[in-house]
């Protein structure tokens, strides 16, 4: 039936010869036309035999024609002589077959049309695979990049905020020796994790090509890309980072609003007039506003340098305060009463505060791959900030013993101007770092928003209001819940657990589970070993936290 088909559809010779005469890889042409489209037609014909099909065709066709056009000619000719009285001097071209809306061979179900793919008409090159090479590092287009000073800053005050003026209250849960051993351990816990975060990310964006992944990104492309039991919940999981980021940072935001206007306060009220604190609250809103309608990270470099040079010299002074007549060590608890540990856990994860900040500074760096490193960026900025927590800790522990109170700033003398200036310095310091805390949550947000708005003048002015009302909600918050110092406790032991402890050595789980976890699995019993201490964390310091809150509502 096809070999009659064929014959039908055929075009004329003009040499009056059969095309049953020419042969085609060693058999009749019109078989092995007919054969080429059973083959088409099953799916089981590729590409290139197509295109040597045709190129065999041609030169067969072409072969033949001029071959009978030799045997026609005489030997000698003249220009003005006509070949012969038969054979038409303008030839008609072959026809082709590749293009010919007769040929049924042509185009196969799924493929595109061979003969229009490429200028020269040979075949098209297939689809580019992933490179297998990609380096996310290389291929980042930043506007404004930040240097490794830049980022350093930014880890520095990510990391050093008012939980380490509790410190000293942290250690009295936990007594000096454990205080001062359990804070190195969760340092560096914390940081292996953020290491974890940064590495699993590299990997993500070299199988989805991509240049950078926020830290949700990479939770929904390793559920993505990982066991296919998980696939399904990729979105899931993705959403359920993002809301634990939100409630972090924004908790991070609202104790920063109550920690300036209380020091504010305290300083106004011994020197001037005692004022409700809602009225500072209310003081800092427009000034609050204003810095953090500042969009880029580059540009907030400059008051993150001036907020780490207050904080240095606000806790060089309370160390100059500390340092004085220090007691001998036996006049502490070495060791304190076990059930005072999930209050000190609580605490030491909230003081280590920059798991959310990490991977917007790695994306953001005019150099990512000084980041991480022995002696990378991540390394000598978290070395820095678990000294500064186990100095704090222990020196202002020692120095106060259980009279310690929940801020050391709270147990420098009153009376004192400069002592009264420490806390005006790290009341301004802490000011100055809620631009850095409120870029996450703002990184998640606003591009919801972001897609509704058609115009640039439209999204121009859509990100000041959204900006504006973030704050707005973090002041409200501050200023209706009496006790935000508690509240903000219990957040940041659920979301601190989680997103420091928890959800980094799940991931690296996950995006490793197909290439290998190590000699004997190890890195599946560490990042298991780390999950359960996150799981306890989470759980101990979520019901002292709840403790505090009862008995504060108690009394």
């Amino acid at each position: 039936m096809l070999q009659n088909q064929i014959k039908a559809r055929r075009p004329k010779r003009q040499d009056g010869r059969s095309w049953e005469s020419l042969t085609l890889f060693g058999g009749p042409i019109v078989g092995r036309v007919a054969l080429l489209v059973k083959l088409g037609a099953r799916g089981r014909i590729c590409r290139p035999l197509r295109a040597t099909f045709f190129h065999q065709l041609s030169s067969v066709v072409q072969g033949k024609m001029g071959k009978k056009k030799e045997e026609r000619q005489p030997l000698l000719v003249s220009s003005n002589e006509p070949l012969n009285d038969t054979y038409d001097r303008s030839a008609i071209p072959r026809p082709d077959l590749r293009n010919s809306p007769d040929n049924v061979v042509v185009h196969l179900a799924g493929g595109p049309m061979e003969g229009a793919s490429t200028p020269d008409g040979g075949v098209p090159p297939p689809p580019k695979p992933p490179k297998p090479d990609f380096d996310p590092v290389l291929n980042r287009n930043l506007e404004h990049p930040t240097s490794n000073l830049d980022t350093m800053i930014h880890l520095l005050k990510g990391n050093i905020g008012s939980g380490i003026l509790a410190m000293p209250d942290a250690f009295s849960n936990a007594g000096l020796v454990v205080g001062t051993v359990g804070t190195l351990i969760m340092g560096v816990i914390c940081t292996h994790c953020m290491h974890m975060l940064v590495k699993c990310a590299h990997e993500l964006c070299r199988r989805s090509q991509m240049p950078a992944l926020g830290f949700s990104e990479v939770v929904e492309t390793a559920f993505a890309t990982g066991p296919s039991v998980l696939r399904p919940f990729s979105h899931a999981a993705k959403i359920m980072v993002n809301v634990f980021l939100c409630i972090t940072q924004l908790g991070f935001c609202c104790v920063y609003f109550v920690f300036v206007a209380a020091n504010l306060r305290d300083v106004v009220a011994h020197f001037w007039i005692d004022l409700d604190v809602q009225v500072y609250l209310g003081l800092l809103l427009i000034p609050m506003i204003v810095l953090n309608w500042v969009k880029n990270l580059k540009y907030l470099a400059p008051v993150s340098l001036f907020a780490s040079i207050l904080t240095i010299t606000g806790l060089g002074i309370t160390f100059f305060y500390m340092l004085q007549g220090l007691p001998r060590t036996s006049s502490v608890h070495a060791f304190a009463p076990w059930h005072k540990l999930p209050l000190f856990f609580g605490t030491a994860i909230y003081a280590f505060e920059g798991i959310g900040v990490v991977l917007p500074l790695e994306n953001n760096m005019e150099t990512p791959q000084d980041f991480s490193g022995l002696t990378g960026v991540l390394n000598t900025g978290m070395v820095i900030v678990a000294a500064l927590y186990t100095s704090v800790g222990f020196f202002g522990y020692l120095k106060y013993g259980d009279h310690v109170k929940g801020s050391i700033t709270l147990n420098l003398p009153p009376n004192d101007l400069l002592a009264q200036s420490v806390r005006l310095m790290m009341g301004l310091a802490i000011f100055l770092s809620y631009g850095l805390q409120f870029y996450v949550p703002m990184n998640i947000i606003w591009p919801l928003i972001k897609d509704k708005l058609h115009t640039e003048k439209a999204q121009m002015y859509g990100e000041y209001i959204v900006r504006t009302i973030i704050v707005i909600f973090t002041f409200v918050l501050a200023a209706l819940i009496p006790d935000l110092g508690a509240v903000i406790s219990l957040v940041g032991a659920v979301s601190s657990s989680a997103l420091a402890l928890i959800f980094p050595p799940l991931i690296e789980i996950i995006t490793f589970w197909k290439v290998g976890l190590g000699r004997y699995n190890w890195i599946l019993w560490k990042d298991i070993a780390i999950v359960i201490f996150g799981l306890l964390g989470f759980g101990f310091g979520s019901y002292s936290s709840i403790e505090n809150i009862l008995n504060a509502d108690k009394s």
